[in-house]
């Protein structure tokens, strides 16, 4: 029986945890503010989400997985992993959705971020 419950515990550990999805979903372009149109994001600095994943074009890293999305004050509190074959970190950041189209993004450290969803 003993063996059973290490063999159980070992493969609970191996098996990959579970992330969140982002509570925004689309390609967002980066904005000074927003407007009535959307942006035509060609060539621009575009972040994406798409169920966990997040993609940034032009960041340092280019793509997050995310870990976990709490709710916190007027938007969440974001935790995002990622890889780039000589890091492995985690990064925080506060989400704010202003409506489906304008959302703002803290990242930390980085700075506030508008973006508007792209046409």
């Amino acid at each position: 029986m003993t063996r059973l419950l290490l063999t159980i515990a070992l493969f609970a550990a191996a098996a990959p945890a579970l992330a969140d999805t982002y509570p925004v979903n689309g390609r967002f372009g980066v904005v000074q503010g927003f407007t009535d149109k959307p942006p035509d994001c060609t060539g621009k600095r575009v972040i994406a989400f798409n169920g966990e994943q997040r993609t940034d074009s032009k960041g340092g890293v280019p793509a997050y997985r995310n870990v976990s999305v709490t709710p916190a004050a007027g938007g969440w509190r974001i935790v995002d992993a990622f890889n780039t074959g000589q890091i492995n970190a985690r990064a925080t950041l506060t989400l704010h959705k202003i409506d489906d189209n304008n959302v703002e993004l803290n990242l930390q450290p980085g700075g506030l971020l508008k973006l508007q969803r792209c046409k």
